[in-house]
């Protein structure tokens, strides 16, 4: 097609960075909030749907239940972010997750709970996508790395205070934190919603006529939108589904310890993957997306693999579990914003995102779907550290694939990198 060459970011240093727009900053306090009330029912779910007399393998499907409907949902709400815009989709999500979760605290069955739970993944999508496309969008292309980065850092800031406040919250009520969630949701819609509101950009795409929205077929052909979805399935195994599912049920069932020691090793893994996430704004940026993500890959790998470890119970079980917790969380902070910048670059600004971007989160999907059931049917026929080192291998294999990509590689095809700006 006689495109220009696109710059290369495995080794290219970047060119002098330009200012993230206020609207950014927006997206980041929303993320903060929605985390935060993530962060405050993840110790309670799963010990929540025990206390209806189910097992670890049903316990942990609740934890499942709401990204079997995100992934389900997610081909519609591509087309839907494209149709009615991202700050439409933005707070009606945010609303409908608010709505599901205020419900499950007031759940009378494990039924409910499951249906409830699921409900929230509707809406869950439809906030998701539409975050990640106006951040997408709206970062300047050389800067994509650390908004990537700063937008996670702000999930994960949310997620530090979280997990400790629903381990203390469910030490009182089981259902307490879910009432806490739906309040924070109600909170994140008013604050992001009066933010954007002021906006002259949400809503408004750069005109490009030969900008056509990238669907998932078209990215598929690129060895690094293949790589970040393999990457992607890892991370919503072993990071948000097994961790979530397991760790409390491993902390209540394998050590015998209070359900608060659970919100203990989430937090750190949190903190963990907060400060690396300050150590390292913006280095896939500066150093390019594939070593960012193979270091961040080895460490998630060695951490999950580690918590088989911490199955020898009694203080020094305790020991390792935080310790391999806190690697884990550093490997994610490494991990996450590198690979969607990755995603970035190849959707780039002038374009829709919405189908190539909603295939990225379903692979996320599917893993914290089918990791937290057979992570958790493994420990209950076999054993926590055997569901442990499953998990470690399902990233080992993400590791590899990373690996063998080229070390120079472009952000899109001549035919589909229109949406970005050429070298």
């Amino acid at each position: 097609m006689g495109a220009a060459p696109q710059r290369d970011r495995t080794s290219d240093q970047c060119p002098p960075r330009t200012a993230l727009p206020w609207e950014v900053w927006a997206l980041l306090a929303g993320s903060f909030l929605v985390a935060a009330g993530y962060g405050i029912v993840a110790p309670a779910l799963p010990v929540f749907a025990r206390s209806f007399g189910v097992g670890v393998t049903a316990a942990s499907a609740v934890v499942s239940a709401l990204p079997v409907m995100r992934l389900l949902f997610a081909p519609v709400s591509g087309r839907l972010v494209a149709r009615t815009g991202e700050r439409t989709m933005y707070l009606t999500g945010l609303l409908v997750v608010a709505a599901s979760t205020g419900a499950c605290a007031l759940a009378t069955s494990y039924a409910q709970l499951l249906v409830f739970r699921g409900l929230g993944g509707i809406g869950s999508t439809m906030f998701t996508v539409s975050a990640f496309s106006l951040l997408f969008r709206l970062a300047p292309e050389d800067r994509r790395g650390q908004a990537s980065g700063l937008f996670t850092g702000a999930f994960l800031l949310g997620g530090v205070t979280g997990p400790a406040l629903g381990g203390a919250l469910v030490a009182v009520d089981l259902r307490a934190p879910f009432v806490v969630y739906a309040l924070a949701l109600v909170l994140a819609t008013i604050v992001v919603g009066a933010l954007l509101a002021r906006s002259r950009q949400v809503g408004v795409r750069p005109p490009d006529p030969d900008a056509t929205p990238l669907t998932i077929a078209a990215a598929l052909r690129l060895p690094t939108y293949r790589a970040a979805l393999v990457s992607s399935l890892a991370t919503g195994w072993a990071v948000q589904g097994v961790r979530v599912a397991l760790v409390p049920l491993f902390v209540a069932v394998a050590l015998g310890r209070a359900p608060i020691w659970a919100g203990i090793a989430l937090t750190v893994f949190a903190v963990g993957d907060g400060l690396v996430l300050l150590a390292t704004s913006g280095m896939s940026d500066r150093r390019g997306r594939r070593p960012v993500v193979v270091a961040g890959l080895a460490l998630v790998t060695l951490g999950t693999a580690a918590l088989a470890l911490a199955a020898v119970g009694g203080t020094a079980g305790l020991v390792v579990l935080l310790g391999a917790s806190a690697v884990a969380g550093a490997g994610a902070g490494l991990l996450q914003p590198a690979q969607g910048a990755a995603v970035a670059d190849i959707v780039g600004s002038r374009r829709s995102g919405g189908p190539a971007l909603s295939g990225f989160q379903m692979a996320a999907d599917v893993g914290a779907i089918v990791g937290p059931v057979a992570a958790g049917a493994l420990a209950e026929s076999a054993s926590f550290p055997v569901a442990f080192l499953l998990s470690a291998g399902v990233a080992l294999v993400a590791l590899v694939v990373w690996s063998a990509l080229p070390r120079r590689s472009t952000r899109g095809s001549p035919t589909e990198g229109q949406g970005t700006r050429p070298a």
